[in-house]
């Protein structure tokens, strides 16, 4: 059987697929890209349908953080000319997401800069959080608000949150190269945090640092053993201003690659595309619906986003359906699971030696650590890297920092 079917019937099943077959779908080549997406568009297609999820992110505190990470533009030293305030009032961050709801955003996402909340911060959030769903009835909301201590996820909670995200976002053996200020560890127990409290785990990647293909591998079946309900594929956005501004290492063809490696590993969760899909994917975004089910509606938390109507007008036109707040996001198996508690990957039962997948360790069948001397297949080390692209080749000119909405006096785009 070839790669192709055997990835579809292992996503069909819920299975995992071993790391040489997820090194082989990045090492593809675009005379192949067509039938990778057909085939992950199917396993996509068999756990959530035509459907689309709209995210919409509210900013709300920005820049003028402590932490060192070398892909943020909000960072510890940052040259990057974006919008600097501090936290907005809760009637205010009420507004800007009552026009992402209004645009058919479904989820609404309360980001704030900085290591992690204080205790007061998170009453503060607690009251945006009450306020947004005062005047949203149904709306999700999601926290990220960095590192949290012991009983702020259940805080959250209390106050209506839906869910809590914090990024992985590359491979624990590169963290330290990417990030001084706080570990993968950190990160990793922030995560299991979330789901202890009750909340739905958000949790994802950035690709296009510099990482390897075996760094991508690493932190998409590290996720696959936390197993959030969601994960968010960021792609490096290279403000200028900061210490990756020179790293344009996509192309559209790459992304779609990293994109449906994620739907194999990741079958039944809801896969986001996330920041920098209009720099580095392009014109190649309604393709790459076929393979995630959940996407940010306009703006970003620094950066803008295309137009909320145009993102609306391309899922029209890809033959794709905005999903309505009536339906549930998961499929059914991890929905009524408690997944976001950390119920384990949904592949497998207790029996088999799962234990949750959120405690700690994993398992083989959840993707656990490689045992030494293994090694990718041939063909896949031989293209390890072949995604890259010439710094001649860079869109700068499609980043573009926010200038509207939170924090602004102008009209959000949503």
């Amino acid at each position: 059987m070839d790669l192709l079917s055997t990835l579809v019937d292992k996503g069909l099943r819920r299975e995992l697929p071993t790391r040489e077959e997820a090194l082989a779908v990045l090492a593809t080549s675009d005379d192949e890209l067509l039938d990778l997406v057909a085939a992950a568009g199917r396993v996509r297609r068999q756990w959530f349908g035509r459907r689309v999820k709209l995210n919409y992110l509210v900013n709300l505190k920005s820049g003028l953080c402590p932490e060192d990470c070398s892909y943020c533009s909000q960072r510890l030293g940052s040259e990057a000319g974006i919008l600097k305030y501090s936290w907005l009032k809760p009637d205010e961050a009420s507004r800007a997401a009552a026009a992402g709801v209004a645009g058919g955003a479904k989820r609404v996402c309360l980001v704030a800069s900085g290591r992690g909340p204080t205790d007061r911060d998170v009453e503060r959030v607690s009251r945006t959080i009450e306020a947004i769903k005062d005047e949203n009835e149904g709306v999700e909301v999601c926290a990220c608000l960095g590192l949290l201590s012991d009983g702020q996820a259940e805080k959250l909670r209390s106050a209506g949150a839906d869910a809590y995200n914090h990024n992985l976002n590359t491979s624990e053996a590169t963290y330290g190269d990417i990030t001084t200020t706080h570990t993968y560890a950190d990160r990793v127990e922030t995560v299991r945090h979330a789901q202890g409290a009750g909340l739905s785990a958000c949790s994802g990647l950035i690709a296009g640092m510099g990482e390897s293909d075996e760094d991508l591998i690493d932190v998409v079946f590290a996720l696959r053993r936390l197993d959030p309900d969601s994960v968010p594929v960021n792609f490096l956005i290279p403000f200028e201003g900061t210490p990756l501004a020179k790293e344009w290492n996509l192309t559209p063809q790459r992304c779609m690659r990293i994109l449906a490696m994620v739907r194999f590993v990741c079958p039944d969760v809801e896969v986001r595309l996330a920041g920098g899909r209009e720099v580095h994917l392009r014109s190649m975004q309604p393709l790459a619906l076929h393979l995630v089910n959940s996407i940010f509606l306009g703006d970003y938390l620094t950066s803008e986003g295309q137009a909320g109507q145009a993102d609306l007008d391309m899922i029209a036109d890809a033959g794709f359906e905005v999903e309505g707040a009536e339906t549930t996001t998961l499929p059914g198996h991890r929905a009524t699971a408690g997944a976001g508690a950390g119920a384990g990957c949904g592949g497998h039962t207790d029996s088999d030696g799962c234990g949750g997948g959120a405690a700690g360790g994993g398992c083989a069948p959840c993707g656990g650590p490689v045992t030494a001397g293994e090694a990718p297949s041939d063909v896949a080390a031989e293209a390890a890297g072949s995604g890259s692209v010439s710094a001649a080749a860079a869109r700068t000119d499609l980043v573009a920092v926010r200038r509207r909405g939170a924090g602004t006096d102008l009209a959000p785009n949503a």
